[in-house]
């Protein structure tokens, strides 16, 4: 499968630039140059920075030219240390992956959608000249596989026009579901060679997400542990996510998590890859900082495992809080050796 180098090894600076009370005291402050320099320290080779549309624009779709400030020093501080970036858009005006943005509208309304290409078309001119060290990230985590046919036509007239600004820059498209591996046999064939598809795994979500408060059926008291077998977590995961994972089926009802679990679950994403001669990456994967330190790092090292042997490049969510931190207290005894996988 075609590889992109450069992008293999990760971490998502989410909570900074996005989701977040967009206050210039959060952006001061939540990442500075240390952490670059820290998450640079680690062995890897990128960060993927989370941003929404009101760090760079005003209500009405105004530029507010301020926010290009903290975009310019993520870009410097990983030039000074010899990272690589990919900009996320993760809100624009009218769509979040979050109901609670309260952000609606995008995909029925066409003035909205020309407002998200004009705000990649600013970037693109802002940015163009940083050559492989960015890539674009068009937008976070479409929800429903309603909106598949609007996202291809947008998406791709999004590409066209970045196209004419910057050729060569890499651009990043996931599909629906959460950037669900399922979705991308629905994407367009890649616009040309510098597109790179991404997809997102928390699997298994009962485990990934044991106890998350934003999950609705959720017992938030509720933990499972590494060692639960194939059919306890299925059971699981129907009695509070709703889910009847297929991620499941075919396996060992008596089996644990094994390596073999994320090599089936990465095989249609491999092949859809392969099929098309594009790139694929992982831009979010994580553990809630609710498991065990013992079964994160067991996680990860199957996870990254598979990620590696398929030449899946990634970034893990997250650096810093966001429930998922990898520098928060709870993951303190096993960091050292859970920075070595990502």
């Amino acid at each position: 499968m075609k590889r992109w180098i450069g992008y293999e090894h990760g971490v998502d600076l989410g909570g900074w630039l996005s989701q977040c009370d967009h206050t210039k005291e959060r952006y001061e402050n939540f990442i500075v140059e240390s952490d670059i320099e820290k998450i640079a320290s680690w062995g890897l080779d990128h960060v993927r920075v989370p941003i929404d549309y009101e760090l760079v624009e005003d209500e009405a779709g105004n530029e507010d030219t301020s926010g290009y400030e903290y975009i310019d020093r993520a870009v410097n501080w990983c030039e000074k240390y010899g990272l690589n970036m990919v900009l996320d858009l993760h809100k624009t005006y009218g769509y979040s992956f979050d109901k609670g943005e309260n952000e609606e509208g995008f995909f029925e309304n066409e003035a909205y959608q020309e407002r998200f290409i004009k705000l990649w078309e600013r970037l693109a001119k802002k940015y163009d000249n940083i050559g492989e060290r960015l890539a674009f990230e068009l937008l976070n985590e479409v929800t429903d596989k309603s909106y598949c046919d609007t996202w291809n036509r947008v998406s791709n007239e999004c590409i066209k026009r970045i196209r004419v600004i910057a050729p060569d820059v890499k651009i990043l498209i996931g599909g629906y579901w959460n950037n669900s591996i399922e979705a991308l046999k629905d994407l367009l064939p890649p616009y040309d060679e510098n597109i790179i598809y991404n997809f997102h795994c928390y699997e298994p979500l009962i485990f990934t997400h044991q106890g998350a408060y934003w999950i609705d059926a959720m017992d938030t008291n509720f933990r499972i542990p590494i060692t639960a077998t194939y059919k306890e977590m299925d059971e699981m995961s129907k009695k509070y996510i709703n889910i009847a994972s297929i991620c499941f089926d075919d396996l060992d009802p008596d089996g644990t998590l094994d390596v073999a679990y994320f090599e089936k679950y990465f095989a249609e994403a491999v092949r859809i890859a392969e099929e098309r001669n594009v790139p694929l990456y992982c831009g979010e994967y994580g553990m809630i900082n609710l498991a065990t330190p013992e079964d994160t790092l067991k996680w990860y090292e199957l996870i990254s495992e598979a990620f590696n042997r398929f030449g899946i490049g990634r970034a893990a969510w997250n650096y810093k809080e966001m429930d998922f931190g990898f520098i928060d207290d709870h993951m303190k005894d096993v960091l050292d050796k859970v920075v070595k996988l990502l």
